[in-house]
């Protein structure tokens, strides 16, 4: 069975999709139908602007949201999903790659998405760091012991066996970050990110996201859409919707989805969006797998 999966946040890149615009008439009349949703160019800061400019949260999100659908559709009829799944962000691109979203209406939940994230991470400074060789039970374990003394700290993103991204205040990430490197963490790297997400610390973006999500419809996708929350396949709207509003203060259990899509049929990857970091997270988790980006 063919499943595609579609990246976060941390996948962009400056130029990207350039060629595409370049290449495609879609691709182009679906990047000027963003700049006009979003009534800014975007296009000009994925394809000509700064790093900075393109890690802002309210830039980055709707950016590699656009990358990665524009590309899946681009493909034509070699674009046939029987599943689909997203990291965090990318959750939402897969969401319109099963039918279940319109682009219109994925661009537009995920600008407000991440609208509501860059308050929350302005009215909270706090950070995420990646911690390497350390089992998931001894990162949970020292994420709950700094939590009892009082600072956030959470597990947000299980990406694969022993790579797993904590999320809290700054003062929680350095003290987890210690905690890990002398229970034989390999690395304890902070990230370059805007705020803690994934965890406790977005809980003010939650109404704002909800409302939106509320608005929106949202119809039965064509294939499963493995969501973040469970790591289980859905295909009922509403749950949809809740796991969509979950999914912003919980965990991104990508571990425990791959292995489900595998489980359920999964024979081939395909990763669409800038970069090749699912790709490498998929072979990680079953070394057997076949993933690649789009050819």
């Amino acid at each position: 069975m063919k499943a595609f999966v579609f990246p976060g946040q941390g996948a962009q890149f400056v130029g990207m999709g350039k060629d595409l615009y370049d290449n495609s008439p879609l691709a182009k009349e679906l990047f000027e139908k963003a700049n006009d949703i979003l009534s800014y160019r975007i296009t000009d800061i994925m394809f000509n602007g700064t790093d900075e400019d393109l890690r802002q949260t309210k830039v980055t999100q709707p950016a590699v949201f656009l990358h990665s659908v524009i590309s899946a559709l681009c493909m034509g009829n070699e674009f046939k999903p029987e599943m689909t799944a997203g990291h965090s962000l990318g959750e939402f691109s897969a969401l319109v790659a099963a039918g279940a979203l319109t682009f219109e209406d994925g661009l537009k939940l995920v600008y407000a998405r991440a609208m509501a994230m860059q308050k929350a991470c302005e009215a909270h400074p706090s950070t995420m760091a990646a911690i390497i060789a350390l089992p998931d039970e001894k990162v949970e374990e020292i994420c709950a012991q700094v939590q009892a003394e009082g600072e956030v700290c959470v597990a947000a993103n299980f990406n694969c066996p022993g790579q797993i991204v904590i999320s809290g205040s700054i003062e929680g990430i350095n003290k987890a970050c210690e905690l890990m490197k002398a229970a034989g963490a390999k690395r304890a790297l902070p990230l370059k990110v805007g705020g803690a997400f994934h965890s406790p610390l977005m809980e003010p973006a939650r109404a704002e996201l909800a409302a939106a999500i509320e608005a929106t419809e949202i119809h039965t996708p064509n294939c499963p859409v493995y969501q973040n929350v469970d790591a289980l396949p859905h295909t009922d709207p509403a749950e949809i919707k809740k796991n969509l509003v979950a999914q912003l203060t919980a965990s991104v259990r990508w571990t425990q989805t791959i292995k489900n899509m595998i489980a359920d049929g999964a024979t081939d990857f395909t990763e669409c969006g800038p970069g090749a970091v699912l790709q490498g997270l998929i072979k990680k988790i079953d070394k057997e797998a076949i993933a690649h980006g789009i050819a």
